[in-house]
């Protein structure tokens, strides 16, 4: 399996050149030549499987000329051994829908699926290859705790986590600043995700910079957190038909960056029986305005209940967008110079139907949620976090729905609070993160300010 850039600007990669690279250096995400298929018999036959072979089976044909199975297997049993659930992924029913639990991992949320084993990944390539490794990261709450915690102590390797100073919920903060291993290094910016993301990709852009600093991507942009996520696609719909081919499901996907329900687009075309994509937004709705109305364009962030989703450039997109254009390098390069300069772009009504014929999309308001989470809690005592709470509001009225869900409640407790009256603890093994000491420093949110923290720790 070779990768290429969605602005086609990049040789054909080996997966452990793709992993390392992050960001292409043309500017672009690095995708797959192609996707391996799968038939009725081997959805059958993977529907029986644990969730650590499933996630053999599902990565083997992405990474089989690079990794080899013996290698390969421990990074995948290791990445799932500090999960509390002996499911890994746990589908729950909860009224009329069905809840697709990816919160069990070490920091209570789904970016553990990837980036515990993103975190075994490097550290096996590095050993492999040689060299160190500078991570650099922007976060809007759940992927910079994850990431810390995916390679926090491991040898080779730094990083560096940028997050909207005040502007992620104060479990999320506690997870991050807490972590005082000599190898991670907390920066809360005085700005919002979008400008944490923006000047991460300037970082990469900065070729020399990159290359001098051996700089290496956690965020979605980096391909491996995707394939590690195509493989909760396939375990939910295994544990809702039962492995039946013929029977189809619908997903509900809270996201802001377009790499979850990416994942999930990946696996309907690998072959997965998947109906509709429900993408559910709040009200930082730039996807959900894209798939109603074809046109992708920029607004205000504006703080929510659900901060992980308060973005308004999302990462992931570009991915889609190149597969939207037939795979043309020149033409995602040309929308993403219309973003840049004019704020937005759009895309024909053909185009646009083609988008319809698998996405849905909901923008979810700061009602909506709440009332999910009271009413869900009233029918049923489950306790949906706000993020989960989009998905499971987006998904009304429909049925054969999974909903992912995306946190720990415990992780947004106001918000619960404010929707049930009631407190939600965390689990015992975070009894004490509210009190232990923290470090993180606050910086301006420019490149520069950036650049010169990673070269003085770095020197």
């Amino acid at each position: 399996m070779r990768y290429i850039s969605t602005r086609g600007g990049v040789a054909p990669l080996s997966f452990s050149e793709a992993v390392m690279m992050g960001l292409a250096t043309d500017g672009g995400l690095l995708v797959p030549e192609r996707l391996p298929q799968v038939d009725g018999a081997t959805l059958r036959r993977w529907a029986k499987l644990s969730y650590q072979e499933l996630a053999l089976e599902v990565m083997r044909p992405f990474v089989e000329e690079d990794i080899p199975e013996a290698d390969l297997r421990p990074l995948v049993i290791n990445a799932y051994a500090k999960f509390e659930h002996d499911e890994i992924t746990p589908l729950v029913k909860v009224g009329d829908v069905q809840i697709l639990e990816l919160f069990h991992g070490p920091t209570l949320a789904f970016k553990d699926v990837a980036l515990q084993f993103l975190g075994n990944l490097f550290e096996y390539l590095l050993e492999k290859q040689g060299g160190r490794l500078n991570i650099i990261g922007a976060t809007s709450g759940d992927t910079g705790s994850a990431a810390i915690h995916g390679v926090r102590g491991k040898s080779g390797i730094d990083i560096f986590i940028l997050h909207p100073h005040q502007r992620v919920s104060p479990v999320q903060e506690r997870q991050m600043t807490t972590v005082l291993d000599d190898n991670v290094h907390n920066i809360a910016i005085e700005g919002n995700f979008d400008d944490g993301q923006a000047i991460v990709k300037a970082l990469f852009n900065d070729l020399a910079f990159k290359e001098k600093y051996h700089l290496g991507a956690v965020n979605s942009i980096n391909w491996a957190r995707i394939l590690a996520q195509i493989v909760y696609y396939f375990r939910g719909w295994a544990r809702a038909t039962g492995g039946n081919p013929e029977q189809k499901v619908s997903f509900s996907v809270p996201t802001g960056n377009f790499g979850d329900i990416y994942a999930g687009y990946l696996a309907r075309q690998m072959g997965l029986p998947v109906d509709r994509l429900i993408l559910a937004t709040n009200r930082n709705d730039i996807l959900s305005r894209f798939v109603l109305h074809g046109s992708y364009s920029k607004g205000v962030v504006e703080p929510t209940i659900s901060p992980s989703m308060d973005i308004q450039i999302s990462s992931n997109f570009e991915r889609y967008l190149f597969d939207l254009l037939e795979r043309d390098g020149d033409g995602v390069k040309g929308c993403m110079a219309e973003l840049a300069e004019q704020g937005g772009f759009s895309v024909s009504a053909e185009k646009l139907a083609q988008v319809r014929t698998i996405f849905d999309a909901v923008a979810v308001s700061e009602a909506q949620t709440l009332e999910t989470i009271t009413r869900v809690h009233r029918e049923s005592g489950y306790v949906l976090d706000p993020h989960t709470a989009v998905g499971v509001a987006a998904a009304a009225g429909r049925q054969g729905v999974i909903c992912l869900a995306t946190a720990h409640p415990a992780k947004f407790a106001d918000a619960v609070r404010q929707a049930t009256g009631e407190a939600v603890a965390l689990p015992p093994s975070m009894q004490d993160l509210m009190t232990l000491p923290t470090r993180c420093e606050v910086l301006p949110a420019t490149a520069a300010a950036i650049k010169a923290k990673v070269e003085q720790t770095l020197a």
